[in-house]
């Protein structure tokens, strides 16, 4: 059966983007980067918030971008031809290798399981995230902990009212500080 990811880059105090609703301190080194690469190479299909979408827009075409480096091409060769099902209320339409959701996180994520496809199903954005959790649909949580204090904003992990046990199941550590920790969910 297909796993249900959740990934994202988080401040050590559990935010993915600042009270400014900014992320620049995510700017990631070639080596983050390149574990980024690797993590989507594993990704069958990716759902994503009307926000998450809208920032990830900017990879429909950043082919067409001569400042690009080798690892930021690899990325947008990866991420345009990656299917991506987009959960907004407030969109009619999407770009590229994107579908809206026709019905809700549980029914999409029951379908893409039982139909055919290889590769994790990813999860991006919190408000998503939130939900999927809230429903007991995340299989795997991958953290890439950032050495910053935001002080506020949208939290990684969201509020909820139920505990979750989690098996740590990889650690890495990249330059400068940053902290990779993947946990799969135990039932």
């Amino acid at each position: 059966m297909r796993s249900v990811t959740y990934s994202m880059s988080v401040s050590l105090d559990g935010y993915i983007v600042g009270p400014d609703g900014g992320f620049d301190w995510t700017a990631p080194g070639e080596e983050v980067f390149r574990s980024w690469i690797d993590e989507i190479r594993q990704v069958g299909v990716h759902l994503l918030g009307r926000r998450l979408y809208e920032t990830m827009l900017y990879w429909e075409t950043a082919d067409q971008d001569p400042s690009l480096d080798d690892s930021q091409l690899e990325w947008a060769a990866l991420w345009k031809p990656l299917p991506k099902v987009v959960f907004s209320t407030t969109l009619s339409e999407v770009q590229g290798n994107a579908r809206l959701a026709c019905g809700g996180l549980a029914e999409e994520i029951e379908r893409l399981r039982a139909g055919p496809g290889e590769g994790d199903i990813a999860i991006g954005g919190a408000t998503l995230a939130a939900e999927a959790a809230a429903s007991g649909l995340i299989d795997e949580y991958r953290v890439r902990v950032y050495p910053v204090l935001v002080g506020g904003g949208i939290p990684f992990f969201p509020h909820r009212e139920r505990r979750v046990d989690l098996a740590l199941v990889e650690t890495r550590t990249y330059a400068p500080g940053v902290v990779h920790l993947r946990y799969r969910v135990t039932r």
